[in-house]
């Protein structure tokens, strides 16, 4: 078992041969990991907490600690995490309470990306991806193969249904369900030109004026963004930043805000 000589580990935590523990990772009493899981550097890792096998864990996470709830009292709750999880940097996964069912779980091949967070007493499927920043209230329940994207806030005792999707940046505060996709608005729009970026930056006013009048032809005018650029593309002096604002747009794979 390869244990870097800066890890501290409890005797009383059971850790097989096959295990990897990098340097300054901190393993408490009442942790049970299972064969061949890794723990790159400076994972800390506190239990009652019970961790089965092959599953990977990155610099910084913070793995089991008690819960964030202002009720807690240092009761001995519980942290289960399956097989095959990758949690990576920065994310925190506390144990359960004594007013919920006391454990926090997570199922087996999900991938919990970095400074995500899950709640105590929340019970994550299997072949979950919760990505970025991703952060689950107490209580939330994720069904198999569900994706919550980055940034996304998951109010306490939701249900996110089996095989759902929930778009980067969306706010959820009831249930999702099944099969679906769910996304907050996006009332996105470009308001005009960064002028007083541009001035700092040292463009000249007549560039400035010339980026203004594309801009104003993209966003202002009653033409499509294909009749826009056609438009400019026609006036002879547009100049070469017009130019790249032209370019940018035909090659758009996405489309862009307008």
């Amino acid at each position: 078992m390869p244990i870097h000589p800066t890890a501290i580990i409890d005797a009383g935590a059971k850790i097989p041969s096959s295990c990897s523990i990098g340097p300054h990772c901190i393993v408490g009493a009442d942790v049970e990991l299972g064969a061949d899981c890794e723990l790159v550097s400076n994972v800390i890792i506190e239990g009652p907490t019970v961790i089965g096998s092959a599953n990977r864990f990155f610099p910084f996470c913070s793995i089991g600690l008690g819960p964030q709830d202002l009720s807690y009292n240092g009761e001995p709750t519980r942290l289960e995490i399956g097989n095959h999880n990758t949690i990576r940097e920065f994310v925190t996964i506390n144990r359960g309470t004594v007013k919920g069912k006391a454990l926090t779980r997570i199922g087996n091949h999900s991938l919990i990306m970095a400074y995500a967070h899950v709640a105590h007493d929340c019970f994550i499927g299997n072949h979950v991806i919760l990505a970025n920043a991703a952060t689950l209230g107490g209580h939330v329940t994720v069904e198999e193969w569900a994706v919550v994207g980055a940034l996304c806030a998951v109010h306490q005792f939701v249900r996110i249904g089996a095989h759902s999707y929930i778009g980067g940046g969306t706010t959820i505060t009831k249930d999702v369900l099944p099969f679906s996709k769910t996304v907050a608005a996006r009332d996105t729009h470009a308001y005009g030109l960064n002028a007083i970026g541009l001035e700092r930056r040292g463009y000249t006013k007549d560039r400035i004026a010339k980026i203004h009048h594309a801009f104003k032809t993209l966003l202002a005018s009653k033409l499509n963004t294909t009749q826009a650029i056609a438009k400019l593309k026609s006036e002879p002096d547009r100049g070469e930043d017009v130019d790249m604002l032209v370019r940018f747009i035909e090659e758009s794979e996405r489309g862009v805000i307008k």
